[in-house]
């Protein structure tokens, strides 16, 4: 690539995200980084371009029991199952630290059934702290036999067309990994009005204890994370980025710089870091911090040049 600037000038590191402006691309993904307020002392919030809340129902959840996190080679398994405080809560307890934030917050949130989504959406909709709304679709749908909204096509277009219905702010629809083909989902939410697709949320996996001889977590399966779900990751991007016409958030497996560079490159407009946030809390900040340093090491002047530049 060719120098376009002095190494010692500074790079636009701006990134517009479905009308969003952000500092950088960088993001924390959904269920790995709290509320935002949990992480302040260990990450300057300021440094990134938008943290995303666990995920929000309409009551609290206690999540599945224990155990629930194992660690495995190349990432992890969790089955917290999707524990949270509730709206309500999140209302009275949370968003008035996001009052002393001047980082883009945005609040991923998930239903049991389209009536939730929908109301989970027109409450958030209404709290001007938040910035966008992020949905999970990687729920089963109890209306309907239990079938997973994020791998059905006419379901997750209901789901976002139902929040598109009752919210202005950006939405961000979260896609499951664990379907045939990822871009028929992708292009079922765009059509239904999403602004942004986020992908991938976890694959299903399970481990093992051998001498026990039975499943390590409680709940026997559980979503997998980290560096090993990297190359599927990408290339999942790089498919829907070449379908749609909505930028993406790309997730899964980022641990450093070169990972998340590597996203933009396959069509990412932003990425969001998950499970690098275990190792190290201050891993999104890093991140942020060593891709700028990228680009003045190579001349690159704007970071939005890189993507979609993937070269095949």
């Amino acid at each position: 690539m060719k120098s376009t600037i002095k190494p010692a000038t500074k790079p636009d590191m701006t990134v517009n995200l479905a009308g969003m402006k952000l500092r950088n691309p960088v993001m924390t993904a959904s269920g790995t980084f709290g509320y935002g307020e949990e992480f302040a002392q260990y990450v300057d919030l300021e440094s990134i371009g938008a943290f995303v809340t666990k995920g929000l129902s309409l009551k609290p959840r206690a999540g599945n029991p224990t155990p629930r996190i194992v660690e495995t080679p190349g990432g992890m398994l969790n089955a917290i199952g999707l524990q949270n405080v509730g709206i309500d809560a999140f209302i009275a307890k949370k968003v008035p630290f996001l009052r002393s934030v001047d980082t883009p917050a945005i609040a991923n949130f998930f239903g049991s059934n389209i009536d939730e989504y929908a109301e989970m959406a027109r409450r958030l909709d209404k709290i001007s702290e938040v910035a966008a709304l992020e949905v999970n679709i990687s729920c089963p749908n109890v209306k309907q036999g239990g079938i997973v909204f994020g791998t059905d096509p006419e379901c997750a277009a209901s789901v976002v067309s139902a929040c598109r219905a009752v919210t202005n702010k950006p939405l961000i629809v979260k896609l499951s990994p664990n379907v045939t083909d990822v871009v028929v989902m992708a292009r079922a939410c765009e059509d239904a009005g999403a602004d942004a697709l986020s992908l991938i949320n976890t694959l299903t996996g399970m481990a093992i204890d051998l001498n026990r001889r039975r499943p390590i977590l409680a709940n026997i399966t559980g979503g997998f994370s980290g560096p090993a779900i990297k190359p599927i990751a990408l290339r999942m991007v790089w498919q829907v980025a070449k379908a749609v016409k909505l930028p993406i958030v790309g997730i899964g497996g980022i641990m450093n710089a070169t990972d998340a560079l590597e996203f933009m490159l396959a069509g990412a407009t932003a990425v969001q870091v998950g499970t690098a946030s275990f190792i190290n809390p201050g891993a999104a900040q890093r991140i942020a911090e060593d891709m700028e340093a990228w680009l003045v090491a190579n001349g690159v002047a704007d970071i939005k040049s890189l993507i979609g530049a993937l070269e095949t």
